[in-house]
């Protein structure tokens, strides 16, 4: 499986990629924090909703601490899922920790 850093992946959103952000965690999980831009598809839903990620695109798949999006990407890459996946690396976790304090840890 593919992974990228929150420091890679900061530094590729600040240089203007063009990268999707689909975050995987639950509702009260995502509204406690998240990473500006991404969408959310909670796990459980994420076999019903994944015509709404982009092939064409580059995503980033992230939860709490990488467990649940590496299982995401495993789903999508056996369902024939086409585009890039990469898992990002310690989830939102790592995000608070590295890049945005500001984000609570739960």
């Amino acid at each position: 499986m593919n992974e990228i850093t929150v420091t890679e992946l900061k530094a590729r959103l600040d240089a203007g990629d063009d990268i999707q952000l689909i975050d995987v965690r639950q509702p009260d999980e995502f509204a406690i924090g998240n990473i500006a831009g991404a969408d959310l598809i909670p796990l459980g839903e994420v076999p019903s909703r994944k015509g709404e990620i982009d092939e064409a695109r580059e995503t980033v798949v992230y939860c709490k601490m990488g467990g649940r999006s590496a299982r995401a990407i495993q789903f999508l890459e056996q369902s024939g899922f086409k585009g890039k996946l990469l898992n990002l690396v310690g989830g939102i976790t790592a995000w608070s920790n590295e890049i945005d304090p500001s984000i609570p840890k739960y």
